[in-house]
């Protein structure tokens, strides 16, 4: 590739995130109403379970309207500077400071709620005992870059906790998965195929807890990087 072929290939991945951070502003104020009842159907219980597991300091990466917040232990939000969440939408991050008020948690709006980008976090290095990503990997343009990000961003000892749609484990969904991308890609950047799974175990981190459900589609990892270490590389 030329600089010139990679300067343009840079002008279109960036006129590309701009486009859905605008999709996500204009769909914010509609989408809990769209996605938890595609939840209860698909994967009900699957946020409860895994941020009940949030230890310490915790980074939410593309918190979106802020669905998790109610499920995080007390010793997490409660406490000032107990839970930083990021996303790429101002839009979406609205809706989460509403519900953060309303839930009365300890959450300074603007403090804690933040935009930011997945894949290039400005956060130092070590700096929180948890992290948590739901149902957003597979959104993220390069999602290898953002795992490197929340694991460097891990002390070490740290917990990952993750939960997304993933290649289901029975290959006639994983076949309409396929065509499901064909489309989905493309037109919103929404990839029905990913594994994180695979990333976080060829980086050596400790699993925790793994779970599976509704034919492998929905997938709950709960791992750990290693206390000798104070991140992890791609």
């Amino acid at each position: 590739m030329t600089s010139d072929d990679g300067a343009q290939h840079g002008r279109a991945e960036r006129g590309r995130a701009a486009r859905l951070r605008r999709r996500w502003d204009r769909e914010s104020a509609g989408y809990d109403r769209a996605f938890t009842a595609a939840e209860r159907r698909m994967f009900p219980g699957v946020r409860e379970r895994l941020c009940a597991l949030a230890e310490g300091r915790t980074l939410e990466v593309a918190v979106g309207t802020g669905l998790n917040l109610e499920h995080f232990p007390p010793a997490v939000t409660a406490r000032p500077d107990g839970y930083v969440g990021v996303d790429q939408s101002a839009g979406m991050l609205d809706v989460a400071r509403s519900r953060a008020a309303r839930l009365g948690l300890g959450i300074d709006p603007d403090a804690d709620l933040r935009v930011g980008d997945a894949q290039a976090l400005d956060l130092p290095d070590a700096a929180f005992d948890t992290v948590v990503c739901t149902f957003s990997l597979c959104g993220i343009a390069d999602e290898r870059a953002a795992l490197a990000e929340m694991t460097r961003v891990l002390r070490p000892g740290g917990l990952l906790l993750l939960a997304d749609h993933v290649a289901s484990s029975a290959w006639p969904v994983r076949a309409l998965q396929a065509l499901a991308d064909a489309v989905s890609v493309p037109l919103a950047g929404e990839h029905f195929r990913r594994r994180p799974m695979r990333w976080v175990l060829d980086r050596g981190l400790a699993i925790e807890e793994h779970a599976r459900t509704r034919a492998g589609v929905v997938e709950l990892v709960a791992a750990r990087v290693p206390a000798t270490v104070r991140g992890v590389s791609r």
